[in-house]
């Protein structure tokens, strides 16, 4: 009686590292809540002396709308000239392929070589490949340059992803001021409950432990807002606000 094939079960899933929508979303609302916690707590080191809230409000208003835009744009810009390099790259392995199918199909060989397979049955699977010039195009993009061409990042999600993430982020700083709060003590330790949780977030990709990348998030974000606070405090003490 003959021993039955059991086939190993293949079920384990990767986080996204490729960027799509995570990356500028986590980053985007760890920007915003670090930048607009520093420009709230400058503007409010540099109005010390008044009562009035006003001022730091709108400050963090305005940097929260020209953050989030230029975040956005930057973000669009970025993937977009990334993808455009990536489709001219693309087409030109196509032309490549189809002008010299042998000499293509020798270095597709040569990859999987250079990879631990043997070289007879490397030079098989290369030209078994060439035998579809889409399915030749797709895997060289994949050795040669590193990207899936079904699969590049969206600009327009990006931009989004970063937009909302950065706004989401520099709103949190000025929620207690949206509230009534007259000091900055409330926004501070509201951010810098919100960076400890963005930083845990992101070690779900990482290496790190929770702790460790929220507590880096919060020396750094802590940080940001103590340096620009005292720099505002200087600026107003002076007279030049």
């Amino acid at each position: 009686m003959s021993t039955p094939v059991v086939t190993p079960e293949i079920g384990h899933e990767h986080a996204d590292v490729t960027g799509g929508w995570l990356r500028p979303a986590l980053f985007g609302a760890m920007d915003g809540l670090v930048s607009n916690v520093a420009l709230v707590a400058g503007v409010a080191g540099g109005t010390a002396g008044s009562s009035d809230s006003t001022a730091v409000l709108l400050a963090g208003l305005a940097g929260l709308s020209a953050g989030a835009f230029s975040m956005a744009v930057g973000e669009y810009n970025s993937v977009a000239s990334q993808a455009e390099a990536a489709l001219k790259e693309i087409a030109k392995e196509r032309r490549e392929i189809t002008a010299n199918v042998e000499g293509e199909t020798a270095e597709l060989a040569a990859t999987y070589v250079e990879k631990g397979v043997e070289p007879a049955l490397a030079l098989q699977v290369a030209r078994q490949i060439h035998r579809d010039v889409d399915t030749a195009v797709h895997v060289h993009a994949q050795e040669e340059l590193g990207v899936d061409p079904d699969d590049l990042a969206s600009p327009m999600l990006a931009a989004v992803s970063s937009f909302a993430a950065f706004a989401f982020g520099a709103l949190v700083p000025l929620l207690p001021y949206l509230f009534g709060a007259g000091a900055l003590l409330p926004g501070v330790l509201l951010t810098l409950l919100a960076l400890f949780c963005c930083g845990a977030a992101v070690t779900r990709v990482t290496i790190r432990p929770w702790w460790y990348g929220g507590l880096r998030m919060v020396l750094l974000g802590g940080g940001a807002a103590g340096v620009t606070y005292l720099v505002g405090s200087l600026v107003g003490g002076a007279g030049l606000g």
